[in-house]
């Protein structure tokens, strides 16, 4: 896993990389919060493909256990990649709704997501 720092408007966010998945697990999830969250992060872009496709299956509660951490620390958290492959209305409408708010948000690119999250 590697973090790149972007810096816009004296807003640093961290882009979560990797060749495999950051998260597999529930864990991997409060793990990596609290690993950009000891570095002074609270914005973080991490990639779909970065994340294990149970995320994306709500009724696992996987979802919903990370991004309550990420909400609790108020951390915003943008997952940016293509999620036409997530055809479920709970998943549709989970990311729709959580794109209404600031915190967390589901993006196609990095350049979306840091516009997102640089902005206040």
């Amino acid at each position: 896993m590697e973090i790149t720092t972007h810096t816009i408007h004296n807003i640093s966010i961290a882009e979560i990389s990797a060749e495999g998945l950051v998260i597999e697990k529930e864990e991997d999830g409060l793990d990596l919060l609290g690993n950009v969250y000891y570095q002074g992060f609270d914005r973080v872009i991490i990639h779909a493909k970065n994340i294990t496709p149970a995320f994306f299956d709500l009724k696992n509660r996987m979802a919903g256990e990370i991004l309550q951490k990420f909400s609790n620390y108020r951390v915003r958290l943008a997952i940016v990649g293509d999620f036409s492959a997530y055809k479920s209305k709970s998943i549709t409408d989970f990311m729709y709704e959580s794109n209404k708010g600031k915190l967390i948000n589901f993006l196609g690119s990095v350049e979306e997501a840091l516009n997102k999250l640089s902005a206040g």
